[in-house]
């Protein structure tokens, strides 16, 4: 039987479970386009900026669990997918990127003209440093090997992208189906293959030796849990083993952020008593998270210095090699079938528990509340973090809740406390602005066009504010919160601490504004709200979680508010700077209220500055 291509194509996201996808039209992807809209129940999203569709799809799959896919065009429909594709490769999303292409008799290997045809370029090449498979189907019969491979390596190891390029001739063929090839799953090499079996529980019997061999244990979990599926498990997995805590901003709705076990998050831009614990550890447990920068800091000689035995949980090795001369116990196991086991073996002979250091884990996250006096109201203005902590009482117990940059990232992920089954997005590894609006719409739809609380900026706002149309077009009750500080804020404090405050394009001063966003609203159909003060606030934040449909409401902030606590240098009297270690966050304790607050003695650099 002769089948078309594009048919095929979308017969094969329909066998995998796919209702929604998301693309701009071309024409070097019509085909694929109509056969979607025409020959299958996949409902097609058709956002205003291919970044849109490749942001879109990851809180889709966040949300939902369920892998899909972006359809691009060629050309500048492909390049324009880029950095969504690039926030995937970084955040490990399973999801494919579609492009169609030139005819293929412009694209044979070998032709190294620079452009293809009229628009055509090499895509998968393009983005091969952030894919893990991509492919050009050269002949019609390649079809559904290439989208079974790319299927299956994105979704299983570490998930990722993959990106398939479909020429318009080959697109548009018709092919015998008993001529279609198919893949079959090889088994990944030994050496990257994640421990199972007898190795794994041998890994396991270790944790557990060291873990029972420590005065103070703890664990820090990451969303590699939630990738390997083991979230249900999670909280009962925690309190078989009854030691503290911590977890990742991935991971803050993993479990709830008031359960006595759960100290918080660490990092840059951790919370106080979460770092302080951190660095009080003498054994360190980490699953499921790969140890950037933002949690671990900038010395990794630093990173909880009282700790002998770090172990690191990842099913990357790559990700197991960073820090050998910190991570002295690297277990190379995906991190459901490690807690699995880990909670199998402790079944039969329970850890002690560490009376002490659990209420002295408690006492300091007592002692440290999220909302402190740093956090206070400024000049008139409302306080972001404040704002944060007033709005958890007025979520709904499943609020998803979608994040931008800037503000709406660090406000809402120091001072949010979410309870599952809620739940906290944002792109976390790139970070990029612009994320917010695309994020809330992909993960509207995988609840079935649900409700969304989307977190944003006056800046990042700019960065894809046409999917505003979008919104407006599908009618979703997506609750739009933008909060105003006049441009760039993180990149203000930047300025302000290397710059001498010299600000460049990151305020209306200096050739950065943004709009009236009641006044947009109104252009797009949807009602606007504004909050400037506590009794804005009480009035109006109801109004706004009630509403029915799509509603944008501005928040007016300080331009100048900081940030706190975070990770900062400490300019000293004679002008010396200090990089201080992960518990010395700025404003600066007093040095006695730091010592007493941890296990161990101060660290040198700690003993050098002086507090303002």
């Amino acid at each position: 039987m002769q089948r078309k291509v594009s048919d095929l194509i979308a017969e094969f996201f329909e066998r995998k479970g796919v209702k929604h996808a998301f693309g701009i039209i071309g024409s070097a992807n019509a085909h694929i386009f109509d056969s979607i809209f025409y020959q299958s129940k996949i409902e097609l999203i058709c956002p205003h900026h291919e970044q849109a569709c490749t942001m879109a799809i990851q809180s889709y799959w966040k949300v939902s669990g369920q892998p899909t896919f972006a359809l691009v065009t060629a050309g500048a429909g492909s390049s324009n997918a880029i950095t969504g594709v690039l926030s995937a490769w970084a955040d490990s999303i399973p999801c494919l990127i579609i492009s169609g292409q030139e005819n293929a008799r412009y694209v044979t290997p070998g032709f190294d003209r620079r452009m293809y045809g009229i628009q055509g370029y090499d895509s998968p090449f393009a983005v091969s440093k952030m894919t893990k498979y991509g492919a050009r189907v050269m002949t019609p019969e390649q079809t559904l090997y290439e989208l079974e491979k790319a299927w299956h390596i994105a979704t299983t190891g570490r998930p990722g992208p993959c990106w398939i390029d479909f020429p318009q001739s080959v697109q548009s063929a018709m092919v015998k189906e008993s001529t279609l090839a198919h893949y079959t799953p090889e088994a990944p090499p030994t050496a990257v293959a994640p421990l199972v079996g007898e190795a794994l529980q041998r890994e396991v019997v270790a944790t557990l030796t060291r873990l029972r061999g420590a005065k103070r244990p703890l664990l820090w979990l990451g969303v590699g849990i939630r990738m390997a599926g083991a979230q249900k498990e999670l909280k009962a997995f925690v309190e078989a083993l009854g030691v503290p805590v911590l977890v990742t901003w991935s991971a803050i709705d993993l479990l709830p952020g008031g359960h006595p076990l759960v100290m918080g998050s660490a990092g840059v831009y951790g919370q106080r008593a979460a770092n302080f614990i951190l660095q009080s550890c003498d054994c360190l447990v980490t699953i499921g998270t790969r140890l950037a920068i933002p949690q671990v800091g900038y010395d990794i000689s630093e990173l909880a210095r009282a700790a002998k035995d770090i172990t690191v949980v990842d099913i990357d090795p790559t990700e197991l090699k960073k820090y050998p001369e910190r991570f002295n116990h690297p277990v190379r196991a995906d991190a459901g079938g490690f807690i699995r086991e880990l909670q199998r073996q402790a079944a039969t002979a329970p850890l002690p528990a560490p009376k002490e250091w659990l209420a002295w884990c408690g006492e300091v996250r007592a002692r440290f509340p999220w909302i402190g006096p740093e956090h206070a109201d400024k000049d008139g203005f409302i306080n972001s973090y404040k704002f944060m902590d007033r709005l958890v009482g007025q979520l709904k117990p499943d609020q998803v809740v979608v994040t931008d940059m800037g503000t709406a990232l660090l406000s809402g992920h120091q001072a949010l406390r979410i309870t599952p089954p809620q739940r906290l997005i944002t792109s976390q590894g790139l970070g990029e602005m612009g994320f917010g609006l695309p994020g809330a719409i992909g993960a509207s739809f995988a609840r079935n066009r649900g409700e969304v609380l989307c977190l944003n900026c006056d800046g990042g706002m700019m960065m894809n504010l046409q999917e505003l149309q979008t919104v407006a077009h599908h009618q979703l009750p997506i609750k739009l919160i933008i909060f105003n500080n006049d441009g760039y804020l993180m990149i203000k404090h930047t300025q302000k601490a290397v710059l001498k405050g010299r600000y460049a394009g990151t305020d209306a001063k200096s050739g950065v504004s943004c709009p009236d966003f009641s006044k947009l609203a109104t252009a797009f159909g949807m009602p606007a709200f504004r909050i400037r003060t506590w009794e804005d606030f009480d009035r109006e934040m109801p109004k706004v979680l009630a509403a029915a449909g799509p509603v944008i409401c501005e928040v007016f902030m300080a331009p100048e508010q900081f940030f706190h606590p975070k990770l900062g240098i400490s300019v000293q009297p004679d002008g010396t700077l200090i990089s201080p270690p992960l518990e010395d966050l700025s404003p600066f304790l007093p040095r006695e209220t730091l010592r007493a607050n941890l296990q161990g003695p101060l660290h040198p650099k700690s003993e050098k500055i002086q507090p303002g």
